[in-house]
């Protein structure tokens, strides 16, 4: 199998339940719902990515766990992959899997939900996107950019009790902050996640 990745590196996660852990960070390029190229933004399904995820690196086979192992370093302790995109699902296999488990990795993906996900994965964040159908059946918590006008919260909180509700980033995130405030204090079901690496100024 040969994978095309954007970018790996070591940093703390900074969104949704396991924020503040140390992970290694595996960006898959390609997504299934925008192109990531700003001529192609406005016919998209996800319109709002702040993400840059074209190009990348070839890794042939188990060269990608090792590039892992190599960004994280020789402790074992309490070893955290994130596999993220674009749309990790339209790569990750179960060859990459097995290898970094074999590994010592505790492996988390964040998702679209657009495609199955196996279940030798550890933490799934699914972050619904509207006008996009889910195919993802089983998540460890649902990570809600927020506001969209076809995906709103009262959509989704039948589906799990771990629900985050994420402000969409941009010009408008002081005003997206504030509504998703809102919405937490008057839906107590929901909690509000923030980017906190964005405010602490690390990737």
């Amino acid at each position: 199998m040969t994978y095309t990745v954007k970018e790996i590196f070591k940093t703390l996660q900074g969104e949704g339940t396991l924020v503040g852990r140390p992970a290694v960070f595996c960006r898959f390029a390609g997504c299934n719902l925008w192109s990531g190229r700003e001529q192609d933004r406005t016919k998209a399904v996800c319109q709002f990515c702040d993400t840059d995820f074209v190009g990348g690196t070839k890794h042939q086979g188990r060269e990608l766990a090792e590039a892992i192992v190599d960004t994280w370093g020789p402790d074992r302790e309490r070893r955290l992959v994130v596999l993220t995109g674009g749309e990790p699902m339209l790569q990750v296999d179960g060859g990459l899997i097995d290898d970094l488990h074999g590994r010592g990795f505790f492996i988390a993906i964040e998702t679209n939900g657009t495609l199955p996900v196996p279940r030798e994965i550890d933490w799934i964040c699914y972050s619904p996107k509207a006008n996009a159908k889910r195919r993802v059946s089983r998540f460890d918590e649902l990570k809600l950019p927020f506001p969209q006008q076809r995906a709103m919260p009262d959509q989704f909180e039948h589906l799990h009790d771990r629900l985050l509700l994420q402000p969409i980033d941009g010009p408008d995130l002081g005003k997206n902050t504030e509504a998703a405030i809102a919405y937490c204090l008057a839906h107590p079901k929901w909690r509000l996640s923030l980017q906190t690496h964005k405010f602490v100024g690390i990737r």
